[in-house]
């Protein structure tokens, strides 16, 4: 399958384990791919829940998945700072019809002054029994939480301000275009 370009739209589809749809972004743009990792930004996105309630995001937020992580970073630019919000899931893949990956309840929130907050660990657990997380897929999920702490902590890719500037600024020249 042919990569999306720069400037490029496309669909980001969110998963469970058990193959239902969770939750779909129309229209992100598309800022930079590589072989294994997509970069792009929401701005006022619609997002469509499993349930079919539809909501649009606030701010622009730019949007980092990659091949190798089972991790997904969503950088929601605020007028306080940056907000981070980590979605704990698998590898994405991209197909004609969207960018897909499967969502594991696990989240990461990192607020603007740095707080750092494990969401969301009941609802793993209900699902890992229900759904039947593999204790390997426990065991990867549990050390990509750890490998995404320390980039938090040591301000690597998403985490770092001159990252978010240089994608801020490239999705501002391509939106103004």
């Amino acid at each position: 399958m042919k990569l999306p370009k720069e400037g490029d739209f496309i669909t980001i589809q969110s998963y469970k384990h058990d193959g239902s749809l969770h939750r779909t972004w129309r229209d992100t743009m598309v800022l930079k791919t590589t072989e294994n990792a997509v970069i792009g930004v929401n701005d006022h996105t619609l997002v469509t829940e499993s349930d079919g309630r539809r909501w649009v995001t606030r701010e622009p937020a730019i949007v980092y998945f990659h091949k190798k992580f089972w991790f997904n970073i969503i950088a929601m630019i605020r007028d306080n700072g940056v907000s981070y919000y980590c979605n704990l899931a698998s590898p994405h893949v991209l197909d004609q019809e969207a960018l897909k990956y499967i969502d594991y309840d696990l989240d990461v929130k990192v607020f603007a002054d740095g707080e750092k907050k494990l969401l969301d660990v009941d609802e793993y657990e209900t699902h890992k029994q229900k759904m039947g997380y593999s204790a390997d897929i426990d065991y990867i999920l549990k050390e990509n939480v750890k490998i995404l702490v320390d980039w938090i902590n040591n301000g690597k890719g998403p985490f770092s301000q001159s990252y978010i500037n240089i994608w801020y600024k490239r999705y501002l020249e391509l939106k103004n275009r």
